[in-house]
């Protein structure tokens, strides 16, 4: 008789309910990706900005690399379920069903408000806008540059965000705004060797 494991081993190399599996490892993936993301991201800001007892900064650190862990994890589960489902149904793939399966998890998923919901999907826009500009070149709706835009890209950004952080403090994310502080702010309170060398403020 085989032994559990060989069973299972046959299994995933034979390509039978691969589309399945795949739902499944995905569901895996998500959830290992967030953790090793989340968590030293997680680790640096919480020990550069938070105050507090060191239990409080563990449970934060936790808290976050958990949430974008499951969260990420069931992202991918949820979009290759439904693309795979709509592929099955409709007998092809088709580039509708990306973003329709993306659509209706990424509602579900990350449309709850929360810090690192927060964080992921401003990160996604960035990139996404990016990628849309750099598509809308490639399609030919716009010219390609003649010159290299990435100096004014990057020009434009910093421009607006020191703007905003300058006088409308408010309208940037927190932890954008924790870090422009540190830089930007607290580097103009000193009045002695220690606190301008060695100690923030």
């Amino acid at each position: 008789m085989a032994a559990p494991t060989e069973t299972v081993n046959k299994l995933l190399a034979s390509g039978k309910y691969h589309a399945a599996l795949a739902v499944i490892k995905g569901l895996r993936n998500g959830a290992v990706y967030g953790a090793k993301v989340r968590a030293p991201h997680a680790l640096v800001m919480t020990f550069l900005f938070k105050t507090g007892p060191l239990s409080d900064k563990i449970q934060t650190i936790l808290e976050a690399t958990y949430t974008h862990s499951r969260n990420l994890a069931l992202f991918v589960f949820g979009y290759k379920g439904l693309t795979t489902i709509m592929a099955w149904l409709q007998a092809e793939k088709l580039q509708a069903h990306s973003f329709m399966a993306a659509f209706v998890t990424g509602y579900l998923v990350f449309g709850r408000y929360n810090k690192v919901n927060e964080q992921i999907n401003l990160y996604l826009l960035s990139r996404i806008l990016y990628g849309l500009a750099k598509l809308a070149v490639d399609k030919g709706y716009v010219t390609k540059p003649v010159k290299e835009p990435f100096p004014w890209f990057a020009a434009t950004v910093w421009g607006v965000v020191l703007w905003l952080f300058e006088h409308h403090k408010n309208t940037l994310q927190p932890s954008l705004k924790s870090s422009m502080t540190y830089l930007y702010t607290d580097s103009n309170k000193f009045n002695n060797l220690r606190n301008f060398i060695i100690y923030n403020k």
